[in-house]
C-alpha cells in the first residue's frame, strides 16, 4: 500500500495537494473496518495521535487541518497486522527520518492525554516538534535544537555542573558557532525549551503549625481553619504575599504514565509477570507472601499485570550539611516494584512525591502533608488513569496500590501512628511486650518466651533469675490492629502551643497516638506487612552497641555502673556486681566480653591493617582514634561490614570463646538475612536462630544492652517471609537518594525550591536520555570497576579481560622465580592443556610420599615446551601459535602497573601488577589476540 502521500501532511500546501487528498480518502476507506458501534475510528492526526475516536468526517477534517503523524507508518490501530521490532517504538520502525529525539517527542505526544485546554496542549506539542526539526546553526546536519539542549543539560546533570558553569559554556558556543545559531543564551532559556517535556509540580501552602493545608476546600482561606494563624508572613512593605510554609507536591499519575511511554520501559514494567521465574525462591517482591496474598484479596487488580505496586519511603535530612544548623526537610519517595531487580531500587526510578518543608520535622503531623498523595492513591485505586502502553500500542486503565512503607524507627512511628517509645515500643509485640524497667532505661529481654516450651533455656535462672513459662508468637494478627484502631479517639493534628502536650489518656491503647492517614486506603487495613522495620538501622544499632560495649567506648558502652546495679537487683552474675572499696568508691569487675587497654589497642591495629576491595567498604581505619580509644564517625554501611565480617574475626583471641562464637553466629544471621535470594525454609530457620542468638546474648551481656532496636532483630525473618529480600525494603538506596537531593541545594535561603527545580530537570533528562545514543547517561553509565576491553579468541587463558591503570613502568624486570610461578599457574589452569597434563602425569614415577602436583610443577613446563617445539619443527597443526607461545612462556621484561581491575574487582595501593611479554609474541600474531597475563605480586 502506497503511503508516500503521508509526507505531504507536514505543510499546509502539501495537505491541499491532490495526492494527499486521495491518500486521506484511501486511508478512511481502509479504516472503516475498525469502526465501533457508532462508526468512530481512532484519529491519527498530530493532535489526537490515535488517542481519541472521531467520526470519519471529523478525522478527515483533522488530517487536512493538522496533518497525519509522520511516525504512523504501520496502521496497526486501523487494521494492519502488528509487527514488533527492536526499536524504541514499533510504529516508528520503518521510517529512516526519525532519530531518537523524534521518537521521544512522538512518545511524549502519544503518552500524555490531552486535557480540556486542548489548544494550549497542541501548541506545546507543535513547539516541541518544531524544535526537534530546527538546526542549531545553518547547515548543521547532526544536531537539532532540541537534541542539542537535551545533551547539554545531560552534561550538567551527569557532572553536577553549576548554572554559572553551563552559562559560560553556552556563551562560548554562541561565539564559536556561525552567526544565526540558535544556542540558548543561558541555562534558564535552555530549561524553557524542555519545559514541555518535563513534568510539573504544585505549590501548596501549609499552616505554620502543621495543622492543615490551604488546598481544595481551604484554598481561598487566609487563616488556618484549625488554629486561626495567618497563612502569610507579616509583610510591612507590601507586594507579594509570602506563605509561612509551602509543600511541593509532585503528582503521581503523570509519572506513572511516563513509565509506559517508552516501549523498553513498558516491557520492563511487565517483567515480574512475563520473565520472573517462580521456583519457590524469593528474589523480588513479587515472590513475597504479601504480594501473593494481595492478589488473592484483590483479583480484579491482579488481573491487569500493568497495574503498579508502589513502596513509600520517607526520612528527614539536613539540606545544609551543617549539623549545627538545625533544619529537617522530609521528602516522600515512591518506588515502582513492577520493575526487574536490576532497576527497581535504582535512583532514576525513584519518584519524589512530596517535599515537606522545614525547619522542623513534621512528626505526628506528617499525615497533614500526605493528604494530596493519599487522595491521588485512592483515585488510582478506585478509578485508575487511562494510559498508553508503548510496548503494545494500546491504551489501558492503569490502577496503583501501595504495598508498604520504608523508614527508620522514629519515622515508623510518624507514618504508622504507633508510639515507638516506652514499654510498648515494639509494634509487632503490640500489647504483649516483654519489656521491663531498668536503672537507666527500658530493657527488652526475655526472648526465651519465643523458644519451644521444652527448651532447656526456659528452665535456666541465669538470665533474669526466673524460669520462663510464657509463650509468644512472632506474628501479629491483623484483626487485633483493627480492633484497637476502632476504639481510637479522634485527634486534631497540629503543633499549636495550646495542644503541644496532649493528655496521655487521648493516646489509644496500648500505644497508638493516631490513626494513620494510610488507613483511608481501602486495602490498607487487611495487609499483614504495612510498615517495614529497617534492617539497615537495626544492624547499625546492634553493631554500635556490640563494639561500643566490648571496647568500653563512652556513649556507646551499655556495661555501665547502672547496668551492674541491674544485675544485682536481679540477683544474677554475682561476680559482676559492683564492689564497694574502703574509700567508698566502687570497682566494676571485668566481664568476659570486655577488652583491656592492650587488647583494645590490638583490635584497633587489626582494623587499621584490614584492606578491602575497592567499593566494598569505606576506609574504616580512618575512624580509629587510638589516643582516646574511640571508634567514631562510622557510617551505616561501615557498621554493616563490621557486624557481618570484621568484628567476629577481629575479636577472636581477645575475648572468651563463647563470645567469639556468638559474634560469628550474629554476623552469619545478618549475612543470610541480607542474601539476594531467600527460601521459605531458610527464613523459618533464621527465625529460630535469631531467638537462640538473643537468648545467648542475654546470658552474657547486661540487660541494658537490649534496647528496642536490638529486640527488633527477632522480627526481621518474619518480615522477610512477608515482604521478600531486604534489599527492596531497607534504607540504603533511600539514604543515597537523600544525599543526591542535598547536592541540589544551590540557594541556601530557599533549599526546598532549589531541590524541586533541580529534581524536575533531572527527571526530564532521565526520561530524555533513554533516547540518546553515543553519550553517557544515567542509563548507560560505565561501572567504576568495569574491566572493559574485548575478549580475544583462542585459549581460555587469553580470553580474560583486564584494565591496568594507575602508575605505569614499562621497563620492569621479572625475577626468574616469579616468572616460573606465573608460567606454572597459567599452564595448570588452562582448560585446553588438561589432556597434556594427564599424559605427563601418566609418564611420571611418583616416589613414596611426594605430591604428584609438585613434581609436575617442576617438570611439566620443560616437557610441554619440548613437545610443542618438536611438533612445530615437524609442521604439525597441533602446535598452534598460541600453544607454542604458552609453552615457551613469558620473558623477563614486563610492564608494571600499580592498579589493575579484573572481574570487576580493583586491586590497588598495597598490590603490584605486572604484565609479562610473551616470547616472540610479535612474530606470532597481534598481542591483543593473545591477550595479556596478569600477575598479582605482594
Amino acid at each position: 500500500m502506497d503511503k508516500s502521500w503521508m509526507t505531504l501532511g507536514k505543510t499546509p500546501h502539501g495537505r491541499m495537494s491532490r495526492q494527499y487528498l486521495d491518500g486521506v480518502k484511501m486511508f478512511l476507506d481502509f479504516a472503516k473496518a475498525v469502526g465501533d458501534l457508532n462508526g468512530n475510528i481512532p484519529c491519527p492526526c498530530k493532535n489526537c495521535v490515535n488517542f481519541y475516536r472521531q467520526t470519519p468526517k471529523i478525522v478527515r477534517i483533522h488530517l487536512l487541518q493538522c496533518g497525519i503523524m509522520q511516525s504512523y507508518t504501520k496502521w496497526f490501530e486501523h487494521g494492519e497486522p502488528r509487527v514488533l521490532d527492536d526499536s524504541h517504538d514499533h510504529e516508528m520502525s520503518d521510517t529512516q527520518t526519525l532519530d531518537g529525539i523524534d521518537v521521544m517527542v512522538e512518545d511524549r505526544v502519544r503518552g500524555e492525554s490531552i486535557d480540556m485546554q486542548q489548544d494550549e496542549e497542541v501548541h506545546k506539542f507543535d513547539k516541541l516538534l518544531d524544535d526537534a526539526k530546527r538546526e542549531v546553526y545553518p547547515g548543521c546536519t547532526n544536531y537539532t535544537l532540541l537534541k542539542f539542549v537535551i545533551e547539554m543539560l545531560n552534561v550538567k546533570v551527569m557532572t553536577n555542573l553549576s548554572n554559572k558553569g553551563l552559562d559560560m559554556i553556552l556563551d562560548l558556543l554562541i561565539k564559536l558557532l556561525p552567526k544565526g545559531n540558535l544556542v540558548p543564551r543561558s541555562t534558564y532559556e535552555a530549561k524553557k525549551i524542555l519545559r514541555d517535556l518535563g513534568l510539573s509540580y504544585e505549590h501548596i501552602h501549609a499552616c505554620k503549625n502543621d495543622c492543615a493545608l490551604f488546598w481544595k476546600e481551604n484554598a481561598n482561606l487566609d487563616v488556618c481553619p484549625v488554629c486561626k494563624e495567618s497563612r502569610y508572613k507579616v509583610n510591612h512593605v507590601g507586594g507579594t504575599k509570602i506563605a509561612h510554609k509551602v509543600l511541593r507536591y509532585f503528582p503521581l499519575t503523570p509519572r506513572l504514565r511516563r513509565l509506559y511511554m517508552s516501549r523498553k520501559r513498558a516491557e520492563d514494567m511487565r517483567w515480574y509477570i512475563d520473565k520472573r521465574v517462580d521456583d519457590g525462591i524469593s528474589r523480588h517482591p513479587a515472590d513475597s507472601e504479601e504480594w501473593k496474598e494481595f492478589d488473592v484479596q484483590h483479583p480484579r487488580f491482579a488481573l491487569e499485570p500493568r497495574n503498579v505496586r508502589l513502596g513509600l519511603a520517607t526520612d528527614g535530612f539536613n539540606p545544609f550539611g551543617n549539623m549545627n544548623n538545625s533544619y529537617s526537610m522530609w521528602p516522600v519517595i515512591l518506588i515502582p516494584y513492577n520493575l526487574p531487580p536490576w532497576l527497581v531500587m535504582k535512583e532514576p526510578f525513584f519518584m519524589l512525591s512530596l517535599l515537606i518543608p522545614g525547619p522542623h520535622q513534621p512528626g505526628n503531623e506528617i499525615d497533614v502533608y500526605m493528604r494530596p498523595l493519599v487522595d491521588e492513591l485512592k483515585e488510582l485505586w478506585q478509578d485508575g488513569a487511562l494510559t498508553y502502553d508503548a510496548s503494545s500500542g494500546m491504551k489501558f486503565q492503569m490502577h496503583a496500590a501501595l504495598l508498604w512503607t520504608i523508614h527508620d524507627y522514629p519515622g515508623f512511628g510518624n507514618v504508622s501512628g504507633w508510639r515507638t517509645k516506652g514499654y510498648h515500643a515494639c509494634y509487632t509485640c503490640n500489647d504483649e511486650p516483654y519489656s521491663e524497667s531498668l536503672e537507666s532505661k527500658i530493657g527488652y529481654t526475655n526472648h526465651r518466651a519465643y523458644l519451644p516450651m521444652n527448651h532447656s533455656f526456659r528452665r535456666s535462672r541465669a538470665y533474669n533469675g526466673k524460669v520462663e513459662k510464657r509463650m509468644r508468637s512472632l506474628e501479629l494478627p491483623v484483626g487485633k490492629i483493627q480492633e484497637q484502631l476502632e476504639n481510637m479517639p479522634t485527634l486534631t493534628l497540629g503543633k499549636n502551643p495550646s495542644n503541644i502536650r496532649r493528655p496521655r489518656e487521648l493516646i489509644g491503647e496500648p500505644n497508638w497516638k493516631k490513626v494513620s492517614i494510610l488507613y483511608e486506603l481501602p486495602y490498607w487495613m487487611n495487609k499483614k506487612l504495612k510498615h517495614n522495620i529497617d534492617v539497615m538501622h537495626v544492624e547499625k544499632n546492634i553493631s554500635e552497641s556490640t563494639f561500643g560495649t566490648m571496647l568500653g567506648i563512652d556513649g556507646k558502652n551499655k556495661d555501665t555502673d547502672k547496668a551492674r546495679m541491674d544485675l544485682e537487683r536481679m540477683n544474677i552474675r554475682e561476680m559482676l556486681h559492683l564492689e564497694v572499696l574502703p574509700d567508698g568508691s566502687c570497682r566494676k569487675p571485668r566481664a568476659i566480653f570486655s577488652l583491656n587497654t592492650a587488647e583494645r589497642d590490638g583490635f584497633y591495629d587489626f582494623l587499621k591493617s584490614v584492606k578491602y576491595p575497592d567499593g566494598y567498604a569505606a576506609n574504616i581505619s580512618r575512624s580509629v582514634n587510638t589516643r582516646n580509644g574511640k571508634l567514631s564517625g562510622l557510617k551505616s554501611h561501615d557498621c554493616h561490614v563490621l557486624l557481618q565480617r570484621i568484628l567476629p574475626i577481629g575479636m577472636r583471641g581477645f575475648v572468651d570463646t563463647n563470645i567469639t562464637t556468638l559474634l560469628f553466629e550474629l554476623g552469619s544471621f545478618f549475612q543470610d538475612l541480607c542474601s539476594k535470594s531467600l527460601r521459605q525454609s531458610d527464613l523459618e530457620e533464621l527465625e529460630e536462630r535469631i531467638v537462640l542468638i538473643l537468648c545467648k546474648m542475654e546470658k552474657f551481656f547486661p540487660p541494658a544492652f537490649f534496647d528496642v532496636m536490638v529486640h527488633l532483630a527477632v522480627h526481621l525473618p518474619r518480615e522477610a517471609i512477608l515482604g521478600g529480600p531486604v534489599q527492596y525494603r531497607w534504607m540504603y538506596p533511600i539514604e543515597r537518594f537523600l544525599g543526591t537531593l542535598k547536592r541540589y541545594v544551590s540557594n541556601r535561603a530557599r533549599p526546598e525550591g532549589s531541590i524541586a527545580e533541580a529534581y524536575i530537570l533531572k527527571e526530564c533528562i532521565t526520561f530524555c536520555s533513554m533516547y540518546l545514543d553515543g553519550i553517557e547517561t544515567v542509563h548507560n553509565r560505565r561501572e567504576r570497576n568495569e574491566d572493559s576491553g574485548e575478549c580475544s579468541k583462542g585459549l581460555t587463558v587469553f580470553t580474560q579481560t583486564a584494565r591496568p591503570t594507575g602508575c605505569r613502568r614499562i621497563d620492569g624486570e621479572l625475577s626468574y622465580e616469579l616468572r616460573d610461578i606465573a608460567h606454572w599457574y597459567l599452564l595448570y589452569n588452562t582448560l585446553e592443556l588438561e589432556s597434556y597434563l594427564e599424559e605427563h602425569k601418566n609418564l611420571l614415577h611418583t616416589p613414596n610420599g611426594e605430591d604428584i602436583t609438585q613434581i609436575q610443577r617442576r617438570e611439566f613446563p620443560k616437557w610441554f615446551k619440548e613437545r610443542m617445539n618438536s611438533l612445530r619443527v615437524n609442521g604439525s597443526p597441533e602446535a598452534t601459535d598460541q600453544l607454542w607461545a604458552l609453552a615457551n612462556g613469558p620473558n623477563l621484561l614486563v610492564k608494571e602497573y600499580s592498579v589493575c581491575i579484573v572481574n570487576g574487582i580493583r586491586q590497588s595501593k598495597f598490590s603490584t601488577f605486572v604484565i609479562p611479554n610473551w616470547v616472540d609474541i610479535g612474530k606470532l600474531c597481534n598481542a591483543s589476540n593473545l591477550g595479556e597475563c596478569l600477575m598479582y605480586q605482594r
